[in-house]
């Protein structure tokens, strides 16, 4: 089985307090803070004046969040922000908070104020409060919230960090110059040790027939990678649209105001859901995020990644000991075999083809060189910038990759689907995502000793009979049978 990785990118985090609150333009031009400059405002009056995403600069890099509501072992107070702060780290961000202040808060009274040279109108509530030192605006209420596995995360997001090429822009000139004949030699910032990479060497072959079959499948009907993409994911979105579907999945989540949220082009894989100085943080990669698979993607990372963090909080096996004294099992490939079947839930066409191609780029990558493998792909995918990034993902942590050699994660999601959907008629997949970070495998022996109260599940999960329909569908789409699985999977 393959071992719990986090994924996850380097983040960047400014690291500045938050005491000063100011707004952004409607315009989607950051508002100078010596123009508006307010400590708190009703929640109310923000929910109704910033209910679309313009609020957001496309300028910018922009983060979404503030501190997480209660878990149900201690209480937080809650906030809703929404978060812009440029590139420069020593820049001060934006922040425009909800109902949350420290210090002696007056009774309040409706206000209108108004800037014509910015083209903005705000309205609020005016209070007073009492002075605090600014370091302890943020302090005082940030969550501690564990990593995937319950320990702490520094080790992993390491690791994925490290193996993460310093010169891959310049080896990708080279490589395309080189009329992809050149084999890069990536260098890392922080290089990982042999034992560690040695570790994610090992490529499976158990589900490659699987993984080929649902390529082909897809390929008869859509011809290439390519035209996949564009029939079932749609039209990439613009920043203002990814915000304005993200902010709607989280109150679909009840999850507002709890998430620092990060767009970015610079990572690997399309989203990341990690921790960042205590505080969950989602980074998604604007240039491939479409329309029609968006909300799949947030079901992945909020439905189950952050979910079952939250709800792995209040149980007996939160931290590293806990688990090793109950002798849990990895939570891979449970948590991506998971998280991914919920990335194409509910879609016209739920095809597993992304899993597959990642499965498959793996397998491949531990017998070939990057130009070999590079023009392998060229079968299932056809533009040279998509392949180059499957076969960066593959042979991250190699520095000559003229050699055979891979590192394994990839494969995590197609594993876990094929075992998941192997047992669907025997998981209780409420329980599986209110025990928090655990195998499916562990499920009915942890359920008497699990805390329930408090639990948070999915709005997606809320209907079982929908939700099994859906499972049996990914089934016939990818053609996928009981018989077959059943002599791949032993029963647990």
């Amino acid at each position: 089985m393959l071992e719990a990785i986090q994924v996850t990118e380097r983040l960047h985090w400014v690291e500045k307090d938050f005491a000063k609150k100011c707004v952004l333009s409607i315009m989607e031009k950051p508002v100078n803070p010596s123009q508006v400059y307010m400590e708190h405002w009703s929640s109310a009056v923000l929910k109704k004046q910033f209910s679309s995403s313009s609020v957001f600069s496309q300028n910018k890099e922009v983060k979404v969040g503030s501190w997480l509501k209660h878990s149900p072992y201690r209480q937080f107070q809650r906030a809703q922000g929404i978060v812009s702060a440029s590139n420069h780290r020593e820049k001060r961000p934006f922040l425009l908070t909800g109902n949350h202040a420290y210090g002696d808060i007056c009774q309040p009274h409706i206000y209108r104020s108004s800037w014509s040279e910015n083209n903005m109108i705000i309205f609020g509530s005016s209070v007073g409060l009492s002075s605090r030192p600014r370091s302890h605006v943020i302090r005082a209420s940030q969550p501690q919230v564990r990593s995937r596995d319950g320990e702490n995360s520094t080790k992993k997001l390491c690791i994925l960090s490290a193996i993460k090429p310093s010169n891959v822009e310049s080896e990708k000139a080279k490589f395309f110059k080189s009329d992809f004949r050149y084999n890069p030699q990536f260098e890392y910032s922080n290089p990982v040790s042999p034992h560690v990479l040695e570790k994610h060497s090992k490529a499976s072959d158990r589900f490659l027939t699987q993984a080929v079959r649902i390529m082909e499948l897809a390929l008869n009907k859509y011809g290439n990678y390519e035209n996949f993409e564009q029939a079932t994911g749609g039209s990439l979105l613009s920043k203002s649209r990814i915000w304005a579907h993200v902010k709607k999945y989280m109150e679909k989540e009840d999850c507002v105001g709890e998430i620092v949220v990060h767009l970015t082009s610079d990572l690997l894989s399309r989203a990341s859901m990690t921790v960042v100085k205590g505080r969950p943080t989602l980074t998604i990669n604007i240039s491939m995020a479409r329309e029609q698979w968006l909300e799949g993607m947030l079901r992945h990372e909020i439905g189950t990644h952050y979910l079952r963090s939250i709800n792995n909080s209040q149980q007996p096996w939160s931290s590293g000991a806990g688990r090793r004294e109950l002798g849990l099992k990895p939570i891979n490939p449970t948590e991506e075999g998971l998280a991914s079947i919920h990335s194409v839930l509910f879609r016209e066409d739920p095809w597993l083809w992304r899993a597959a191609l990642l499965y498959y780029t793996v397998h491949q990558a531990a017998h070939m060189s990057f130009t070999q493998l590079f023009h392998e792909l060229a079968r299932f995918v056809h533009d040279p910038g998509t392949r180059w990034d499957y076969c960066v993902r593959a042979k991250r942590g190699q520095t000559d990759t003229s050699e055979p050699g891979c590192f394994n994660k990839d494969q995590v999601y197609l594993d876990g689907i094929i075992k998941i959907l192997r047992h669907r008629q025997k998981i209780d997949f409420q329980l599986l995502v209110a025990l928090g970070k655990v195998s499916y495998e562990d499920v009915d022996r942890l359920k008497s000793l699990a805390v329930l109260d408090n639990v948070r599940i999915p709005h997606f999960l809320q209907d079982h009979t929908r939700y099994t329909k859906q499972l049996q569908k990914i089934m016939e789409v990818n053609q996928l049978t009981d018989e077959e699985l059943q002599v791949l999977i032993r029963e647990y």
